[in-house]
């Protein structure tokens, strides 16, 4: 762990850790990063990308827990929130600098917290008998086993956020190669894909608002090309935290 990020602003760690996992990103070198971690914890930091989509709570939570690690580095970060003897508020760094960064940075993020995910809120320390139900159970013991290693073997915080910086940025970059390459579709084709897209069923939360988000993007290509939406702008997408009829959208 370098001495520098000890007492450090969390946004001024983020910014750092970001700017060297770009420049490993670029120069070709993250297969160096690989050389600090034993072949397990390669193999829980494979699991932890792996799930970048589907454990967006994991992952927020974990870089969390890491960032304030290198912030105060004797703080026993399993302890994720501050009623816990010795701990601190892992939401409350979350909800002010990770999440905003993420989203800002294009990365997996959550609406507002990690610690908003049920698996994830419970008052226990983040320890091999923490009882949340995270899934999958191999990302669950991922994310516990890393924590166990920045504490009980003293293990690089600095290394993992690199490796993870890194690879969020490879995951970003793939996604953007795959939205820019042209296709050319029909409208009843297109129509097929949705009505497959919002009917499938998923294991993780947020499947409701995927008509919303499908229409909001239709009309951000639209406002573009026609000239009846000329000087027009769209209000911004609201935080969907309940059902469209409970809050009043529809």
């Amino acid at each position: 762990m370098k001495a520098e990020y000890k007492g450090q602003a969390h946004i001024k760690i983020l910014q750092e850790i970001y700017k060297r996992a770009l420049d490993i990103v670029n120069k070709g070198n993250l297969e160096s990063l690989f050389n600090d971690v034993d072949k397990v914890e390669k193999a829980h930091l494979k699991t932890v990308v792996d799930n970048f989509e589907r454990g967006r709570g994991v992952l927020t939570v974990l870089i969390t827990s890491l960032v304030h690690k290198l912030h105060n580095p004797n703080q026993d970060i399993r302890l994720h929130q501050d009623n816990l003897k010795g701990g601190y508020s892992g939401r409350g760094i979350d909800t002010k600098f990770i999440t905003p960064f993420m989203k800002e940075m294009g990365f997996p993020a959550m609406a507002e917290s990690g610690w908003l995910t049920r698996s994830l809120e419970q008052n226990r320390p983040y320890n091999f008998s923490y009882p949340g139900k995270i899934t999958p159970k191999e990302l669950k013991i991922a994310f516990l086993f890393l924590l166990d290693q920045i504490q009980s073997y003293n293990k690089s915080a600095e290394t993992y956020l690199l490796i993870l910086f890194a690879k969020l940025i490879e995951h970003r970059e793939q996604k953007n190669i795959d939205l820019a390459k042209p296709t050319n579709l029909t409208i009843s084709t297109i129509i097929n894909y949705l009505k497959y897209h919002f009917e499938s069923s998923y294991s993780s939360r947020g499947a409701s608002r995927l008509p919303t988000l499908a229409i909001f993007s239709i009309y951000q290509c639209l406002i573009k090309e026609l000239k009846r939406f000329e000087g027009k702008i769209l209000v911004p997408l609201e935080e969907h935290t309940s059902a469209d009829k409970s809050s009043g959208r529809v």
